[in-house]
């Protein structure tokens, strides 16, 4: 088994617990990137030991801070729930049973200022790792940690090979690709990991392309 020397000693992170504290940070700050429009309130649901112990180990804290934008080393985190009421963020936490899921999992549900609502789920893993598992009903698997365009698309012949020329037309390579679909015909979607940032340019060409539903990307630089 490999162990990299952060599963022994952590992120570097503002918090008691790398799991409930940096990793939940995480959680939601990449969530709050995959949703990428405004919005004014989320509600956590919480799993496992997350909903056991978020109080005494700042998970919840720790949530709002990311949904936020502030990372998990920030040394406003203890004081999220303060800027959350500056910026006009409603929040709420609820306890949930997610069959299935890993111990350490939210399902985030956001209230976007256009009206529409949407739906992240993820898990913080262990030494500040997440993985984001599903997003407004469709199971996927994102780190956080690579660059990574998130593609919603009606399922025709061409939308990949279309998409993948995009990036390569842009000098963006393709690390990883995972495509997942409701049933033949009907809406997919596509996870791709690269080695290099996805400006926004790229994101709005790819969103141009026949058949795409919404293009989004989660970016390592800060907009």
């Amino acid at each position: 088994m490999e162990i990299s020397i952060f599963d022994v000693l952590g992120p570097i992170m503002i918090g008691p617990s790398s799991s409930h504290t940096a990793g939940a940070a995480k959680l939601a700050y990449t969530a709050r990137k995959i949703v990428g429009v405004p919005f004014h309130k989320v509600v956590f649901y919480l799993h496992g030991s997350f909903a056991k112990t978020y109080h005494g180990h700042g998970t919840d804290k720790a949530l709002v801070a990311g949904a936020l934008g502030l990372k998990q080393d920030s040394e406003q985190l203890s004081n999220s729930f303060e800027l959350a009421k500056q910026e006009g963020l409603f929040y709420s936490f609820e306890e949930t049973e997610l069959e299935g899921r890993h111990e350490n999992t939210v399902r985030m549900v956001f209230t976007a200022d256009n009206g529409e609502i949407h739906e992240v789920t993820g898990s913080s893993i262990g030494g500040g790792r997440i993985l984001i598992v599903n997003i407004d009903g469709c199971e996927v698997e994102i780190s956080g940690d690579s660059p990574t365009l998130i593609v919603t698309q009606y399922d025709k012949r061409g939308v990949i090979n279309d998409i993948s020329s995009v990036l390569n037309t842009n000098n963006i390579n393709i690390a990883v690709m995972k495509l997942t679909r409701q049933g033949k015909g009907d809406i997919a979607t596509t996870i791709i990991e690269t080695d290099d940032d996805i400006p926004a340019q790229v994101v709005k060409l790819i969103s141009m392309l026949p058949h795409i539903i919404s293009a989004r990307a989660i970016t390592l630089k800060e907009n």
